[in-house]
């Protein structure tokens, strides 16, 4: 079985972060905007903690070793409906369609 690059890196931020205490992180997007020569920008963020191993089998990139504050799961072992409740993408996209539909 191959490894990813993706399995590489996580392999290699639990690696680095085994004797951290301060496990905190947050995933966070940034849509930006220019319209009419003027730039806007709509933010999504989630904050959680690396978890010390891998949990979960779905989701892609750091969703094993992520899991959100207010949860016991990593992003890996959430539905996608859990998942998208609290995703870091659909805030920021939320955001930018709200502006969107007062701007038109």
């Amino acid at each position: 079985m191959q490894v990813t690059a993706a399995e590489n890196n996580m392999q290699k931020l639990l690696s680095e972060m085994k004797n951290q205490k301060n496990r905190n992180a947050r995933f966070r997007t940034v849509i930006s905007l220019i319209l009419n020569g003027e730039e806007y920008s709509f933010e999504g963020e989630v904050k959680g903690e690396i978890l010390h191993q891998k949990t979960g089998n779905d989701g892609f990139g750091y969703d094993p070793i992520f899991k959100p504050i207010g949860y016991d799961q990593s992003f890996a072992e959430m539905t996608m409906a859990q998942k998208n409740e609290i995703s870091h993408r659909g805030m920021a996209v939320k955001k930018l369609l709200h502006f969107l539909s007062h701007h038109s």
